[in-house]
């Protein structure tokens, strides 16, 4: 189970990675396929984990959307996960050297047009490895990475994200990332 908390804080992570100057505020939707030897297929855990809540009785299923949406995450077809970027999310460039977003840290940053890599070492579990985000369009970004840990040895992940609408609905923004102070 940790490798699907690891691949869900990773997804936050490139969604984060993408909010570029470049992309559409809005209502995003993100695919996910996270490969582990030896173990299920993210998508398919994700799939049974949204068939999973559909069953559950409507005061618990709401319970858990709502406790979703107070993270800025909601659930999609298939296992998708959704969520949120406001106009300043959109506004900011966090894929630069040093910036952290939950447990793992961007390093060795480089952009190329629209396109950003480096690597990307996390807290929990411990593991590292390298990225690809590349921006197709204001409303699609998509990002390819392989990680490796200890403990579940090499993932690989990919991301496809689509903007679905400018406008969210109930689902709260991702909180704004912060830029690091000036250097004096």
């Amino acid at each position: 189970m940790k490798t699907a908390t690891l691949a869900i804080a990773t997804a936050a992570c490139f969604a984060a990675a993408a909010q570029a100057q470049d992309i559409a505020p809005g209502l995003w939707e993100f695919k996910h396929d996270v490969r582990v030897p030896g173990q299920p297929d993210m998508a398919a855990q994700m799939a049974q984990m949204h068939e999973q809540m559909k069953n559950l009785p409507p005061e618990a299923r709401k319970m858990m959307e709502q406790q979703m949406a107070g993270h800025g995450i909601g659930m999609g077809a298939d296992g998708a996960l959704r969520l949120c970027i406001s106009p300043e999310n959109a506004k900011q460039d966090p894929i630069r050297e040093g910036h952290t977003e939950g447990d793992c840290t961007y390093t060795q940053v480089k952009r190329s047009g629209s396109t950003w890599t480096g690597r990307l070492t996390c807290k929990e579990p411990p593991s590292q490895g390298d990225f690809t985000t590349t921006l197709h369009s204001a409303s699609h970004f998509s990002t390819k990475a392989v990680l490796t840990s200890k403990q579940d040895g090499r993932m690989d992940m990919s991301t496809e994200a689509r903007r679905l609408s400018a406008d969210c609905g109930t689902l709260k923004p991702l909180a704004t990332p912060t830029k690091p102070a000036a250097k004096r």
